[in-house]
């Protein structure tokens, strides 16, 4: 949409509009410039997913080894990020980057399914304007890796999920201390949600150091080591 009406306002200008084709010619190069298409798969040794409810512009890109970049205007909702698939319940997940979303709703976390049941987590290492658990009861803490995390479970009905449109519970840490950068032991969280009632699937899915954005605008920058 934007694209066409970008090349129709420089048609008119000089006198002269684009045909069919140019305008088709040009929209497929205004395309390629908003990154890969959603999906999933593996890229430079690293599994990816990336996530878009398709409203707003959003530019991903895999890069090497375990990073990528991701930058978003006016979206409805996305995430997407690199890791592993399957997930584990051990793993220390070390990363750094950069993320300019900090007066947005936007956030980095650790995020990841299981099934049997199926369940959504985040290790929520940053986040915006907008706290993800609000509204929910703070279930328990966790110290680990030098912050307090909050832990809260929280339902979604009849929403997207790696089996289609299903109902299943979210599982948080939020960190009090923001930070983007450092090391995650996800045991620490997958144990401590084990000791506030909250069970985690026998079956890991993947698990992804993400950005995930609704209703804001940013720029991430992010690396999985």
């Amino acid at each position: 949409m934007l694209g066409s009406t970008l090349v129709l306002a420089l048609s008119a200008v000089a006198g002269v509009f684009a045909s069919p084709l140019e305008l088709i010619q040009r929209n497929e190069e205004h395309a390629e410039k908003r990154g890969i298409q959603p999906g999933q798969g593996n890229h430079n040794g690293w599994f990816y997913s990336y996530w878009t409810d398709g409203r707003g512009y959003i530019d991903y890109n895999n890069n090497a080894g375990g990073s990528y970049s991701v930058s978003w205007q006016n979206v409805g909702n996305f995430v997407g990020g690199k890791g592993w698939n399957p997930g584990s319940a051990t793993r220390n997940v070390t990363y750094s980057g950069q993320w300019n979303a900090i007066n947005q709703n936007s956030y980095v976390a650790l995020y990841g399914w299981t099934r049997n049941p199926l369940i959504e987590y985040y290790v929520v290492e940053s986040w915006g304007t907008y706290n993800p658990s609000s509204g929910s009861q703070r279930l328990g803490t966790v110290y680990s890796d030098g912050s307090t995390y909050d832990i809260y479970r929280t339902q979604r009905v009849n929403q997207p999920s790696i089996d289609g449109t299903s109902t299943f519970y979210q599982f948080w840490s939020v960190r009090q201390q923001k930070r983007v950068g450092g090391t995650i032991n996800v045991k620490a969280h997958f144990d401590a949600w084990e000791s506030s009632g909250l069970r985690l699937g026998t079956n890991h899915n993947y698990q992804i150091l993400a950005t995930e954005g609704y209703g804001s605008s940013g720029y991430a920058s992010i690396t999985v080591y």
